[in-house]
């Protein structure tokens, strides 16, 4: 009867506990470095937008761009959420959050910087598109998927 036999096995097996252990940890890595590639790249093409300080939309008479201060707070506004599993996967958001400085009957607090994102990405019946969120995720796509494969690498073989 043939035998084989294994050394280092037994050191082997703790190493794959220890990357079992603490495998949420090091994915979790790997995607904050994506999401902020992607973050990057937005925050990079919200500079870019067009300002129009002086247009005021209305129906039917179309403005491109935005106010330097509805850009001032997509810039402010924007953010990436902390990380959440839901048991399966672990996600992060990017997004805008608060409000900005332009004041309205509607909105005495300040505009919500969610609602001028969306309204500068889609467009408005007073407003032109201008895409700016999508093709920043278009971009960067592969060179984030590349990051988080290095960093997740990375974290591996630290763990082993």
């Amino acid at each position: 009867m043939a035998t084989m036999k294994f050394t280092g096995i037994d050191e082997y097996v703790k190493q794959l506990n220890r990357l079992t252990d603490r495998s949420a940890e090091c994915v979790g890595r790997a995607v904050y470095q994506g999401a902020g590639v992607i973050a990057d790249e937005v925050k990079a093409r919200i500079e870019n937008l067009p300002v129009n300080n002086n247009a005021h939309g209305a129906v039917g008479s179309t403005i491109r761009g935005v106010t330097q201060a509805q850009k001032r707070g997509l810039i402010e506004g924007f953010g990436i959420t902390k990380i959440r599993s839901d048991g399966t996967f672990l996600n992060v958001k990017l997004g805008f959050a608060g409000y900005n400085d332009v004041k309205t009957k509607k909105y005495p607090q300040g505009q919500p910087n969610s609602i001028i994102a969306r309204s500068v990405e889609s467009g408005t019946s007073f407003r032109q598109k201008t895409p700016f969120i999508a093709p920043a995720v278009k971009a960067k796509k592969s060179e984030c998927e590349q990051i988080m494969k290095k960093t997740l690498d990375d974290e591996i073989r630290k763990l082993l």
